[in-house]
Formats: structure tokens, C-alpha cells, sequence
């Protein structure tokens, strides 16, 4: 399963596109996001994909958890939106 990595300069549009993309596809996404601008994409981009997923009778919803990952050898935390089908 793809991890749809998301920045501050992501287009919410694209970005909410790929959720539900993934979501009809795989009934699972993983939303990563690191920073406070990227998540501020991210979770805007999620409220356009449930929109759009609605649309075609799909609800879902979120859960949110912390991950480390590693970024030039060093350890970041990053903020990941687990989306599913309720």
C-alpha cells in the first residue's frame, strides 16, 4: 500500500484526490505529514476527500497517530492519518 506524503506546498485539491483514489481502491489510506503547514494540508485535504467520498456513498473516518521516521539520518516525528471506510 502507497503512503500519500504530504507538505506545506501540497495542492489540498491533488492531495484529497489520491485519499479517495487509494480509499475506493484499497479500502485504506495512510496520510503522512510532518510540520505544522503539512498537516494543515493534510487535514484540509481530508475534509475534500470525505466530500468527495460521500458523494459515492463511501463514509470514513480518521485516526490520527504519531510515527518517527527517518529523514537524512535523522529521527523526525511525523503526524499520520490512518483513513478507513467506517
Amino acid at each position: 500500500m502507497e503512503l500519500i506524503k504530504v507538505s506545506a506546498n501540497s495542492r489540498t485539491s491533488a492531495v484529497a484526490g489520491a485519499i479517495a483514489g487509494v480509499i475506493r481502491d484499497h479500502n485504506h489510506a495512510d496520510v503522512q505529514a510532518i510540520g505544522a503547514g503539512a498537516v494543515n494540508q493534510a487535514v484540509k485535504a481530508l475534509i475534500l476527500a470525505t466530500n468527495y467520498l460521500r458523494n459515492d456513498g463511501i463514509e470514513i473516518c480518521c485516526v490520527p497517530e504519531f510515527v518517527e521516521v527517518e529523514i537524512e539520518d535523522k529521527v523526525r516525528t511525523a503526524i499520520r492519518l490512518v483513513v478507513e471506510p467506517r
